[in-house]
């Protein structure tokens, strides 16, 4: 297996630049692995493929406004920081001197190479920041200091970190604030995500109690979604390829209902490759039971792999050459899917996160 193997060419006008005017209006490809047939359904007609008993899995991290502009201070030169998750020795961050002060690794983006010592400032001086040492995969670890908590200043001058393959040029306020509002699951709890695990992007606080009223259960797990699920596998063989660690967390609430649910023989239907990665971690670091659990992911899901908690997996459509397409391709078979993102864009269908979904059965 190559990575080529997962490549596709996609017309430019399929990528879904700004969701549907309703949250539920995506539409919905069915792919049945047993008859091998693709369906074209409406996300509204999901209930038909469940039934009382089954359990929906959910990933309810939340994405924060991850990304502030700002200015060097020795040269006024422009600089941008996508801050990804705080250090683990700064996880709380406390005032120092009536200003608080957290350390953060970060990604940085600027004219320059940003160098230990250097320092900028962001929201018209608000916040401050000092560039400690580098960190893994490219990043920076830096310091950051406010007279109010960082997620307070971030909601104040920080902005959705939206996937690179949506066109924004930051000057339209009501698409800003479209994004803040639609790139959020409704039911979003645990901040931490820098990118939004899209496939509940189509759910609703009604359409999640019409489930509820049909006898389906719902289960919500962890999983803080990094920068990684953006990048191309670049090396041939994917054996080569170094998974993004992720922060997860499953409570006992969820692994109990996760347990019950395969007592008594209910179908498991992962929404999102993000709670599919968190539901098989679990699996894998417990002889495939359910557990309460928390810690790092850095699974590679890809042919050939045997799911142990996955029955059905709802998704969106993915990029080429990515680890969620493989993590699809190893679920339902790499022609297969292959074949049904052709139809799809046949169709019309509108691909990425804002863009329309795929049940696999």
């Amino acid at each position: 297996m190559l990575t080529s193997d997962f490549d596709y060419e996609l017309p430019s006008h399929l990528i879904a630049q700004h969701p549907p005017a309703e949250r539920t209006a995506a539409r919905m490809l069915v792919l049945d692995r047993a008859s091998e047939r693709c369906l074209h359904r409406a996300f509204t007609d999901l209930p038909e493929y469940l039934r009382p008993g089954d359990l929906v899995v959910l990933n309810d991290t939340r994405v924060f406004p991850a990304r502030i502009e700002g200015h060097w201070c020795d040269t006024g030169g422009q600089v941008e920081l996508l801050l990804l998750e705080p250090v683990e020795e700064a996880m709380a961050a406390t005032p120092v001197a009536a200003r608080y002060h957290s350390v953060w690794e970060a990604l940085c983006g600027s004219g320059r190479k940003a160098r230990p010592g250097l320092h900028a400032t962001f929201g018209g001086g608000a916040l401050k920041a000092e560039i400690l040492r580098p960190a893994a995969d490219g990043g920076v670890v830096v310091a950051l200091t406010g007279e109010q908590p960082p997620m307070e200043l971030l909601a104040r001058f920080g902005r959705t970190p939206l996937p690179p393959y949506i066109s924004r040029d930051g000057r339209q306020p009501a698409v800003a604030a479209e994004d803040q509002s639609r790139y959020q699951t409704v039911y979003a709890r645990h901040t931490g995500a820098v990118a939004a695990p899209t496939a509940g992007l189509h759910f609703t606080t009604e359409f999640l109690s019409r489930l509820a009223a049909k006898g389906v259960a719902l289960a919500t797990v962890t999983l803080h979604v990094g920068p990684g699920t953006f990048q191309p596998v670049k090396a041939e063989n994917p054996d080569e390829h170094r998974m993004h660690a992720e922060r997860y967390t499953v409570m006992p609430a969820a692994a109990a209902a996760i347990a019950a649910c395969r007592q008594h023989g209910g179908r498991i239907l992962a929404v999102g490759s993000t709670s599919v990665r968190t539901l098989e971690t679990m699996a894998a670091e417990h002889d495939g039971h359910a557990a309460a659990c928390a810690g790092r992911s850095r699974l590679f899901i890809r042919p050939p792999y045997d799911f142990r908690l996955t029955d059905r997996m709802l998704t969106n459509f993915h990029l080429p050459r990515s680890t969620l397409l493989m993590m699809v391709a190893a679920f339902a078979g790499r022609e297969r899917v292959l074949s049904a993102y052709r139809e799809a864009m046949a169709a019309g269908y509108r691909f990425y996160s804002y863009g329309d979904c795929m049940l696999l059965l």
